[in-house]
């Protein structure tokens, strides 16, 4: 049975674009069995634009402003708010304990937290590191607090509420072909997970049919600095979009796409949340692994290597897959 004094949500998920992805299906979900309640997500300021593209999330509060602010002024700020629930799904101590002491009713957390046994009074049996879920899977575990059921084959993807999508400018709508299939290779993953070999990207590019495809090579700015040389290789080929887009266009881009290739990064996870095809390329190392990170999504799927070896992951493979989209 439903909760009956549920009307202000927050999401709490202070980390990376591709993880606060993977968290708002959960929004989607809760709003189907609380459609009246109002939901809020607390985040770090650069995932504002992805979090705000899902309809199920009415206001976007950012965590990176309550670092100049006492636990006291926080907490005030939340009673303000009138947040009467909480779910805590990227654990962190401090924001436990300014909802404490902010009075939220009812804050859902974990067990395997000591902190949540002090600060939360709805507990989910949930611990990430020996989990064979998917991540997106083991977070909607946590509605469990809500008296929501645990669905292990729940179409996650059906849930994503992506309708806010940004207007693309002109000036890059411009550069997207009409008559090819306009393919995204995102090659860095900013550091944060194993990637393919650029020899292996270089190889797709030169063996993948022109006349079909249109290649674009996207980066952030720090990227486009150590791709340059990389780049220039290509020039002629490819059209570089590193260091381009603020978050906001890289989004709208990406939905007027039609394909985007990369490893476990944000941008997959946007690719797939948007609905176009999306190919990631994963080590099979947990828990770094396709079965806990492979996007989500009705275009989404993922390649593995053998024994963590990225590039055991064949070009001529990955050109296949990405043949079977046209």
């Amino acid at each position: 049975m439903i909760l009956r004094d549920v009307h202000h949500i927050l999401i709490s998920r202070v980390d990376a674009i591709g993880d606060v992805i993977l968290t708002l299906p959960i929004c989607g979900i809760i709003k189907a069995y609380y459609p009246n309640c109002k939901i809020s997500f607390l985040g770090r300021s650069y995932t504002r634009e992805v979090v705000l593209l899902s309809e199920h999330v009415n206001e976007f509060i950012d965590y990176d402003e309550w670092h100049s602010i006492s636990d006291k002024d926080a907490a005030n700020f939340l009673k303000l708010k009138k947040i009467d629930t909480i779910i805590h799904v990227y654990p962190k101590r401090r924001i436990a304990f300014i909802a404490l002491l902010s009075s939220i009713k009812h804050r859902i957390g974990t067990t395997n937290r000591i902190y949540h046994w002090l600060t939360c009074n709805r507990l989910v049996l949930l611990s990430r590191k020996r989990s064979d879920l998917h991540e997106a899977l083991l977070n909607s575990k946590l509605l469990k607090g809500l008296n929501i059921p645990f669905k292990k084959n729940e179409n996650l993807s059906d849930y994503y509420g992506f309708s806010n999508v940004p207007i693309l400018n002109e000036a890059y709508e411009s550069l997207l072909s009409k008559d090819k299939f306009n393919l995204i290779i995102h090659p860095k993953s900013r550091g944060h997970g194993k990637e393919w070999s650029l020899e292996n990207y270089s190889k797709l590019i030169q063996q993948i049919d022109k006349s079909r495809f249109k290649i674009f090579i996207s980066g952030s700015l720090t990227e486009k600095t150590l791709l340059k040389t990389w780049i220039d290789q290509h020039q002629g080929t490819v059209t570089d979009l590193t260091g381009l887009f603020n978050l906001n266009q890289f989004i709208a881009f990406i939905s007027r796409s039609n394909g985007l290739l990369a490893t476990g990064t944000g941008p997959l996870h946007i690719a797939a949340a948007l609905g176009i095809h999306a190919l990631g390329l994963f080590p099979s190392t947990r828990p770094i692994h396709a079965g806990r990170w492979a996007p989500k999504g009705k275009k989404a799927e993922y390649l593995d290597c053998i024994n963590s070896d990225m590039d055991s992951i064949e070009t001529t493979t990955v050109i296949s897959r990405i043949y079977n989209w046209v």
